[in-house]
């Protein structure tokens, strides 16, 4: 996928709920610099079926022109086994932005558009975010929103990484739920 132009990716964001047909496309996405986030074809089916548990509360970020710019899941599916997640009551927030806009500093417009939608429809106290230490741009960006260490700890999957969880009080954001949903601007879904 192209984007007319990365200065206009997000121009008119708004998040709709994730559809098979999005699941389908955001498995295929390929980040060359973190193998670790890629889905294996074996893989594959199981991956969409994580995307469309309603309980992981998974989104679409669709721009003006109804592209993927991205997604984001509020709830358990953005912890990581292992965390010790009961000592902040707070709603933890995973994104992940298309590949062809990584590095192309629109992260933290994209991190704060999810947390105001988040604001909108979860109204939580706190935000927490779980990041693999290896990640330093996502951890940076979690950190430009105003997130701030809280522990970090080792996974207990299949490969153990370190992880850092990072916390946030919600709090009144630059971008507005009007601003990210203007009215009549929600595509068909796929």
């Amino acid at each position: 996928m192209t984007f007319d132009t990365i200065e206009n990716a997000l121009y008119g964001l708004h998040f709709v709920p994730m559809t098979r047909g999005y699941a389908e496309e955001i498995v295929t996405w390929h980040y060359p610099e973190y193998p670790l986030f890629q889905v294996s074809p074996d893989e594959t089916e199981f991956e969409i079926k994580v995307l469309l548990e309603p309980l992981y509360n998974y989104c679409v970020g669709l721009n003006h022109a109804g592209q993927i710019v991205g997604f984001c899941c509020y709830g358990a599916d953005a912890r990581v086994p292992g965390g010790d997640y009961a000592e902040i009551d707070a709603l933890d927030v995973g994104l992940g932005l298309h590949p062809a806009l990584v590095g192309k500093r629109l992260g933290l417009r994209f991190l704060m558009a999810i947390l105001a939608h988040g604001d909108a429809r979860f109204a939580p106290r706190h935000y927490r975010a779980t990041i693999a230490v290896f990640n330093i741009a996502s951890r940076r960006v979690f950190e430009q929103a105003g997130f701030r260490l809280f522990k970090t700890f080792k996974s207990t999957s299949i490969r153990p990484l370190e992880f850092v969880i990072l916390v946030k009080d919600s709090a009144p954001h630059d971008i507005t739920p009007k601003d990210i949903a203007p009215t009549g601007s929600t595509p068909a879904p796929r």
